[in-house]
């Protein structure tokens, strides 16, 4: 078997064996008794808030993930209430509000802003209502966490472009375009990708991309292109693969002969097809399920009154909190000689999908079928 599908299988069985160890157990959450889930009459209303929908896994994978695992663990007859931020942190707590003046057992919360959802978290705490932190480690008194190993995923991107560049490494400059600062993942990934990069390639310029908006990167970029000159560019480290289609499209204007090689994240359709086309050179496949899956076993069992003894096997301090509970889930690398063995996969996309008429031959030549 291939060393990246072992592995992910291995992921994907830990997040699977846990589901049947979960211990029995009072939570305690602000302002009311222990058992209080223990008493609930009838079925469980789960929340679910995303934070954005410009990067297509939330709508495409996340939601029917999470969803579908949640009924599995709790019935058919579960309510599910779901809303979307579209990157506006203050949507996002009248978000909250609405689900706590709604009753919900359970939140799930992909925080726009880890820090300024800590106010909501905490009202929800007060409330009964046990908040489980998605992909981003949210301030406040969250009762469980999961993500990817978001310091590894920055660690995989700067290995990938030093791999790329080689000996180009030592003859120019590379652009780094980090995510947002009120996302605390944005953090891990540009530390990750500096401990590697840091002393083996000079970064001519930084960024800390405002709310991860590709228009935003495609400005940022256009100002290193002025700033360093297309000539000394030899790579740029794109946090993930939106701002990397602005990126990309700033190069192309710029009249590159050849695009430097460009990183990414989140294995996006159009990223897919740019790694296809060698327009960009990598991303990170991160597998949703398994932690589309730790987010609905934490959910449900806190809603049913349950400890997490069994599920979560680590924990993680936020800026507020100590010992969450925590699954952390393992990232790959994604260049084009993976893509072949992912296709048609569980949080992948199918070959119909990728393999649209403009990009028929660089599917042929990928062994897509």
């Amino acid at each position: 078997m291939n060393t990246h599908l072992r592995r992910a299988a291995v992921a994907v069985a830990a997040v699977s064996m846990a589901a049947g160890l979960a211990a029995c157990g009072s939570a305690k959450e602000a302002g009311e008794p222990a058992d209080r889930k223990k008493d609930k009459k009838g079925p469980l209303t789960i929340g679910l808030l995303l934070p954005e929908n410009q990067t297509a896994r939330y709508e495409r994978f996340d939601k029917p993930l999470i969803e579908k695992k949640i009924k599995e663990l709790a019935g058919p007859e579960t309510k599910i209430l779901y809303d979307n931020a579209k990157q506006d942190a203050s949507v996002q707590q009248q978000q909250v509000d609405t689900m706590i003046t709604k009753k919900v057992d359970a939140l799930i919360i992909d925080a726009v802003d880890a820090k300024s959802i800590a106010s909501s978290v905490k009202k929800a705490d007060g409330k009964g209502i046990p908040v489980v932190a998605y992909d981003r480690l949210a301030e406040g008194p969250v009762k469980a966490y999961t993500s990817v190993d978001n310091e590894r995923v920055g660690k995989i991107q700067g290995e990938s472009l030093l791999k790329e560049l080689g000996d180009d490494a030592a003859k120019g400059e590379i652009v780094m375009m980090n995510g947002s600062v009120t996302d605390p993942n944005a953090k891990m990934y540009k530390d990750g990708a500096h401990s590697v990069l840091d002393g083996k390639v000079k970064v001519g310029k930084e960024y800390d991309t405002k709310e991860w908006k590709p228009e935003n990167a495609n400005e940022n970029m256009k100002g290193a292109i002025s700033s360093l000159g297309k000539d000394k560019i030899v790579g740029v480290y794109s946090a993930n693969d939106g701002m990397a289609g602005g990126i990309i499209t700033a190069l192309k204007s710029a009249g590159f002969d050849k695009l430097p090689p460009v990183t990414g994240q989140d294995a996006e359709l159009s990223a897919v097809q740019r790694i296809l086309a060698d327009e960009q050179f990598m991303s990170v496949y991160k597998p949703y399920k398994p932690e589309a899956d730790a987010a609905a076993e934490m959910a449900v069992a806190l809603a049913q009154g349950k400890k997490l003894d069994g599920i979560s096997r680590s924990t993680v301090d936020s800026g507020s909190e100590k010992k969450i509970p925590a699954i952390i889930v393992t990232p790959f690398a994604l260049t084009k000689a993976d893509i072949a063995q992912y296709v048609g996969k569980e949080g992948f996309f199918n070959r119909d999908e990728i393999c649209t008429a403009k990009y028929t031959s660089q599917c042929e030549k990928a062994g897509l079928k």
